[in-house]
């Protein structure tokens, strides 16, 4: 059965419902046709920017720089490092496509293996990147690719794409409601939107790795930097999945995620790197290991340091032990230990402009930190210091969590919070560990504050007799020794030192570290 045509009033009817959105596609589609594709200088291909031009580039960078440094610890407090890196950077900014861009090569005080860059040319790699990077030419390959994020303008291309999606639903949103229809089809192309915009896109890094062997050939470095560092990162992340207790599969990425496997990179890399050679490639391990030489390694003890399920904070003076199963992760503004089942803490304390209106423990937990959870208020006391406890139920991503927040007053401007969030169905499991997590926050002296030192990366000459294992023992860990000298140096399982080489040791740290 054939539906009737609509009438002449029905006609008109849906003309004028639909003008606000002909309107709209009539004043979008001349600016992405006339601006909305470019050549890119460093790709030789045309890509969509039509939201964000370079000097948007340039001031988005400038706006979150600060923020960069306040979340990952700031600048790393080294002046001959710093220059150095920037030097390198210098050098492979010098023979991009972009080279008066007026990059910025920062060094974060960060113990993870990360590096990344915003748009604009504000370029970041980690201390804990430099100490795994075994030579200068694998650290300038990271800063290559990083280079090379920003003169494709990948930034630009994301945020672009972003705008014209949230466009386009919006307009989908128009037209459906016009006609009168369902608009649940613009969820799905949300969530389409949503899954090819999700940071950097697997042919966006696998270009990257593109620019940056060829920013490293004219330069003069070593190409094959890139593919064993890559290689080097790939066993990093191995070794941390088993120290910290995750299984196979968390090594592996998401569905979300649109960022290339590591071996995947790997063979480009080392298909990229066959293709061309340089003579005479420079690699400068001697000097980049005297860089790197009492380096600060792992924590920094102004945030605090992990010994194990221990967190100790020298400068604040205080401690606290996590339960067995639960790993650590330590940041500027807080603490996080996670449970494989599930169960997490945060550990946090209140800001120092807000520990000054606290009157009352109890209504601060109940009325304003807890309010949502609506459940009954307890005061207690934890080792002599004042404290307000209270529990609940709310939702999150993962389905119903059951929640205990605890308030402990140290002295009158410091106010320390835990909140224990675990499944309903191991609550009870997980309570008498969580209480003696409380109970074990205690104060520190002066003497055991003073007695925490850092560690810190050693450069050593291999003496002949030396081993793998004989070193490792040197190491200040009572787990993995062997496991982190090999990861740290780039070695292979059982692999021979050679006399008269340099290594990289792990030092400092008082005693052993229990991780």
């Amino acid at each position: 059965m054939r539906r009737a045509p609509p009438s002449s009033r029905a006609r008109a009817a849906l003309v004028r419902a639909l003008r606000p959105a002909a309107q709209a596609i009539a004043l979008i589609a001349p600016l992405l046709a006339l601006s909305g594709c470019s050549i890119n200088p460093a790709t030789g291909e045309q890509s969509f920017t039509a939201f964000m031009s370079p000097a948007e580039e340039r001031e988005a960078g400038r706006l979150e720089h600060p923020k960069i440094l306040k979340q990952f610890g700031g600048a790393y407090d080294d002046a001959e490092l710093e220059s150095y890196v920037r030097r390198i950077g210098a050098r492979l900014a010098s023979v991009s496509e972009m080279p008066d861009l007026g990059f910025t090569f920062t060094v974060l005080n960060d113990d993870q293996v990360n590096a990344f860059a915003l748009p604009g040319g504000y370029v970041y790699v980690t201390r804990g990147l430099l100490a795994l990077a075994d030579d200068e030419a694998e650290m300038a390959g990271v800063i290559a690719h990083e280079i090379g994020h920003v003169t494709a303008r990948h930034s630009a291309q994301r945020y672009s794409q972003a705008v014209a999606a949230k466009l386009g639903l919006s307009l989908l949103d128009v037209l459906a409601s016009a006609a009168g229809t369902l608009t649940g089809a613009t969820d799905a192309a949300s969530l389409g939107a949503q899954l090819y915009l999700q940071s950097y896109s697997r042919e966006h890094e696998l270009q990257a790795d593109m620019l940056g062997i060829r920013y490293l050939v004219r330069a003069g470095y070593d190409t094959n930097a890139m593919t064993s560092f890559l290689g080097a990162i790939e066993d990093h992340s191995r070794l941390e999945a088993t120290i910290q207790g995750r299984s196979e599969a968390d090594q592996r990425f998401s569905l979300l995620s649109t960022h290339p496997r590591t071996p995947e990179r790997i063979s480009q890399a080392q298909r990229l790197a066959g293709a061309t050679s340089v003579p005479d490639p420079r690699t400068a391990r001697a000097l980049y290991l005297s860089y790197l030489d009492g380096l600060l390694f792992g924590d920094d003890p102004k945030y605090g340091v992990r010994r194990g399920r221990e967190f100790v904070h020298p400068d604040l003076r205080f401690r606290f032990e996590v339960p067995e199963g639960y790993a650590l992760v330590n940041g500027p503004e807080r603490v996080v230990a996670r449970h494989p089942n599930g169960a997490a803490i945060v550990f946090d304390m209140v800001r120092s402009d807000r520990v000054r209106t606290v009157r009352d423990l109890a209504s601060y937990v109940g009325r304003d930190w807890g309010a949502k959870l609506q459940g009954p208020v307890e005061r207690m006391t934890v080792n002599g210091m004042e404290a307000a406890t209270t529990v609940g139920s709310t939702r999150v991503r993962s389905g119903e969590v059951d929640v205990r927040l605890i308030a402990i007053r140290e002295r009158t401007d410091r106010i320390y919070r835990f909140m224990f969030v675990t499944p309903p169905t191991l609550t009870a499991r997980e309570s008498l560990g969580l209480k003696r997590t409380t109970y074990s926050f205690r104060t520190l002296s002066a003497e055991d504050a003073a007695a925490i030192e850092p560690l810190r990366l050693s450069i050593i000459t291999v003496n002949p007799g030396d081993s793998a294992a004989l070193l490792a023992e040197r190491m200040p860990f009572e787990r993995f020794r062997i496991e982190r000298f090999e990861t740290l140096n780039g070695l292979a399982r059982e692999a021979p030192l050679t006399p008269g080489a340099r290594v990289k040791l792990v030092t400092g740290g008082g005693s052993r570290v229990p991780y």
